[in-house]
């Protein structure tokens, strides 16, 4: 599962003045911040894989400060398997996303049974002339080229945001967002018909149902890794993608096992950014 992370650094203000512009446009798209909780089950298994179950739970994030999008990933999740002792993974992963698209912050960690096996930290960069490059500080001496045109993973949502408006049936990009050692991938989405009303808010009384209530699409995505060029995406996933940016319920397809991730709580949140407004 790709996700992201955090670490704050601050920015001139004719870059924020640029950086309202790229507000106003999430707020043309309706995007709205917010907080949310997502239950993780085993949906399925391939002949031969070894799980017997994955069950945990999906906290997730989005705020949006003075200069720019933050957001928060923290994973709990119990593995199950037919030939060895269950495990258990939790991790935290975070992005500090300034609103001009033209850098990224990331940090991670990985535990294992309440041990740290992976941390991950760096920071990434698209040029003037679109061209890029990724740092990482945690490990050491891993770098990647960031091809053109890539875009970091609040900017990828606004742009399929702006594709569904269109009425376009697909939209491909490629996405860096630090939550790996993988580098940078090439994600294909295919928009399908307008998804049917849900009717979580009546079955989870923590979900906002004003944020459920914006219209939604489903959506496959399929994941490319660039550094494999393979022919055949890494993973899939389908899910209900709503035009506030809110995912409302999202499976997951591996090589050997399918999960689903389903929204169970949500609720909006505020500008935390407490600045005066650029007024001309």
């Amino acid at each position: 599962m790709r996700i992201l992370s955090l670490i704050f650094t601050f920015l001139i203000v004719s870059t924020s003045v640029h950086a309202t512009e790229i507000q106003d446009k999430a707020q043309a798209l309706g995007f709205q911040p917010h907080k949310a909780l997502y239950d993780i089950k085993l949906a399925g298994v391939r002949s031969g894989s070894q799980i017997l179950n994955i069950s945990g739970q999906m906290f997730y994030e989005w705020q949006s400060s003075c200069d720019a999008w933050t957001t928060n990933h923290r994973f709990n999740i119990l593995y199950e398997y037919a030939d060895s002792a269950p495990m258990r993974i939790t991790s935290n992963f975070s992005t500090y996303e300034p609103y001009d698209g033209a850098s990224l912050n990331f940090t991670s960690q990985r535990k294992r049974d309440g041990d740290i096996f992976e941390e991950i930290r760096g920071s990434a960069e698209v040029k003037e002339d679109g061209m890029g490059n990724a740092v990482f500080t945690m490990p050491e001496n891993l770098e990647f080229k960031l091809p053109t045109g890539t875009v970091f993973p609040i900017a990828h949502s606004m742009g399929l945001a702006q594709k569904i408006r269109e009425g376009a049936k697909f939209y491909t990009a490629t996405i860096f967002d630090g939550s790996d050692e993988d580098g940078p991938v090439s994600v294909t989405a295919f928009i399908g018909k307008s998804a049917a009303p849900s009717q979580l808010g009546d079955e989870f009384p923590a979900i906002d149902k004003t944020l459920l209530g914006s219209p939604a699409h489903d959506v496959r995505l399929a994941f490319f890794p660039l550094q494999d060029q393979e022919e055949m995406s890494d993973y899939e996933m389908n899910l209900v993608f709503h035009e506030n940016s809110l995912i409302s319920d999202m499976v997951i397809e591996y090589d050997d096992f399918t999960v689903s991730q389903t929204l169970v709580a949500v609720e909006p949140v505020t500008d935390t950014c407490q600045r005066a407004k650029f007024k001309d």
